[in-house]
């Protein structure tokens, strides 16, 4: 599951976001603790609660006291529209710059657009 790319607490942040937005985990479903994280993934304790820190600075999670940590309310939503703005910005955005740069004309590529996602508007 980690690789060399980013920290692991950082890696294990944004698992579960993946988890969220693919709708594994759900809206006020509790997720593992970071004893059951770090024994199932073989990691320190400190290094999966560092990522579950993250996680609830964010308000992506929050802990019930005395229960455990749970995905809060709207945290799918959150996700999405910053994903979706991380889109257009390392997406959409440079593909404009791109196709200004070569003369393409926005209608054409909106057309191309509409024929890869079947015509359908969303």
């Amino acid at each position: 599951m980690f690789d060399d790319r980013s920290p692991i607490y950082q890696q294990i942040a944004d698992g579960i976001k993946n988890d969220i937005v693919s709708g594994a985990l759900k809206e006020e479903e509790q997720v593992m603790s970071t004893n059951q994280y770090a024994t199932y993934y073989r990691i320190n304790p400190a290094t999966a609660a560092k990522g579950f820190q993250l996680l609830t600075d964010e308000g992506i999670l929050y802990k019930k006291r005395g229960i455990g940590m749970f995905v809060s309310s709207m945290a799918r939503e959150k996700l999405m529209g910053e994903r979706r703005e991380r889109f257009f910005e390392e997406v959409v955005d440079k593909m404009a710059a791109e196709a200004r740069q070569i003369g393409i004309p926005v209608g054409e590529i909106v057309k191309r657009l509409e024929q890869l996602n079947g015509g359908e508007e969303g």
